[in-house]
Order: C-alpha cells, then structure tokens, then sequence
C-alpha cells in the first residue's frame, strides 16, 4: 500500500502527483495558490482527494486501462473516464474532487461498451454526496494507518458502490448536451493556440480558428472558463511566463527576455497582470526560481 500526501504551492505541482496521468494545469483566477492531493494505491484500485483553492484549467489524459469514478464535490456529480479519455476543463474556486480508479476495469465483470455513452457526462444520484464524503474519510483514515487498502474485499466494495451510483444515475440532460458543445468549441481554439502558443492572437483570429462567430466564440468560453477567451488566452500565456522562470537561471535569464518570448511587449503591462493573476512581481518569482 502506498499512500501520499502532497501540499502544493505552484499550480503545476499537481500535475506530477498521480501515477499514470498527464496533465496540464492553468491557473486561471487570481491569487496564491494553494492545493492539498491525498492519494492511496494498491494492486487494484487508488483513490485520491484533490483540492484547490483557485480556479485552474485541467487538460489531461486518463490513464490507459483504468476506469476512474470522478466525485466533483462542488457541484454534486460523478464523471465517469476511461483510458481513453482526453478532456480539459476550469475548476471553480476551493474545488475538491474525491476519485476511484479502478485497475483493469474487465476484471471487474462489467462490459465498458455499457459505459461509452456515460462518458464524461455529468451524472446524478441521490447517493452521490454521501458516498464521495465516506470517501474522503476513508482517505484520512488510511493517512492515520487506521485503514488498509490493500485489505481483503476492500477494492471489491469499492467497486460495488461506485457501480452501484452509476447504474442510479440520471443525466442531466440538455445541460450536458450544451457544455459538450461549448467544449468542442473550445478544442478547436485549443489545437489553433497550441500550434502557436507564444503568439497572441486576438477574438477575431479565435473565432476563424473554431469556425464560429466572435459572440458564439465568447458564448461558449463563458461556458467552458468563466471568461472570455482572450483573457483565457492571456492567462495560459502568463502561466507558461511563470512556468519558465521558475526554471530560470537568474544570473543568466531576465524577466523582459521570458516575457517577450510569450508576446509580452508592454513590460509595465505585463508586470500589472502577472502581480494580479499570482499575487507575486515577475521579478520575484524569478529571484524564487
């Protein structure tokens, strides 16, 4: 049995802490953030708790041959993924998110043609808050080593409890259908912005790269981030600013070079949203670095 905990104080800490996944975290609101992951694994199953205090978008990849019960705690719905699954999102603020990734989901008699359609759907039952917080107490039971997950039936009755929600769910219906829609908008921006991600590109050049018009551009990033997409882009920018300078050398890297290679050009500018979106000046994190 393995079992860590992790305090995180950089937003892209998380996305080196869980075994098999990759990620790509964004911090999207301003603040300093803060996050806590708890992660127990055995053979057969893990289970992680994770929290943050800020709004972060999450791009990532499922692991390969799982099948992962995803408990958002904020709004009271399952997801369900596979290994397969490749999917980006923005948390709102103080997320918490309580997870059960079943091994080799075949081993577990249950066909995962039965779930396709499932996928990344927000799911509802009446068990669902109640069974994501008996969760999370088992977790800070295992922390104390009050709780064995490697223990004989405990996987199975994990299993059992996460189908069980599953066979009970309802979907939410249009909701869904319309986030669906605003997040294949938001790929196709995606694929443009990633081919280029040091330039700035303005409304107009995102809404020719998704096929859409500009209000059904701003309509569906809205939908997707809780912001307009310039300002989704303009935050992926100062993320990756951040990203390379703590990585820098400081002796040998200046904040205006990091800052001009992601099309910073205004440098007093820069500096003013970089203070508002981390709480820190460019020059700090760079001393930090």
């Amino acid at each position: 049995m393995t079992i860590k905990v992790l305090e995180a104080h950089e937003v892209n800490e998380h996305r080196v802490a869980l075994p098999g996944w990759q990620e790509q975290y964004t911090q999207m609101s301003a603040g300093r953030f803060h996050g806590r992951l708890v992660h127990a694994e055995s053979a057969a199953v893990e289970l992680y708790e994770e929290r943050m205090n800020l709004r972060v978008e999450q791009e990532f990849h499922a692991p390969a041959d799982a099948l992962v019960f995803s408990f958002d705690m904020s709004d009271n719905a399952l997801y369900l993924l596979d290994g397969q699954t490749r999917n980006g999102w923005v948390t709102p603020e103080n997320y918490r998110e309580v997870a059960v990734v079943l091994k080799q989901p075949g081993a577990w008699n249950r066909s995962a043609s039965e779930f396709r359609q499932l996928i990344l759907q927000p799911l509802r039952s009446s068990g669902c808050s109640s069974f994501a917080s008996s969760l999370c107490g088992v977790l800070a039971e295992a922390v104390q080593g009050r709780v064995d997950v490697e223990a004989p039936g405990f996987a199975r009755q994990l299993a059992d409890g996460c189908f069980q929600l599953l066979d009970e769910a309802m979907d939410v219906g249009g909701r869904g259908r319309a986030e669906c829609h605003a997040r294949r908008v938001v790929e196709r921006v995606k694929a443009v912005v990633n081919d280029c991600p040091q330039d700035c590109f303005g409304v107009q050049d995102l809404a020719e790269a998704a096929g859409v018009s500009v209000r059904h551009l701003q309509q569906s990033f809205m939908r997707y981030a809780d912001l307009p997409p310039t300002v989704w882009l303009r935050n992926r920018r100062l993320n990756a600013v951040r990203r390379d300078l703590l990585a820098a050398d400081p002796a040998q890297v200046t904040v205006a070079e990091v800052a001009m290679r992601w099309s910073f050009w205004h440098l007093g500018r820069f500096s003013q949203a970089y203070h508002g979106l981390f709480g820190e000046y460019p020059k700090a994190t760079l001393k930090r670095g």
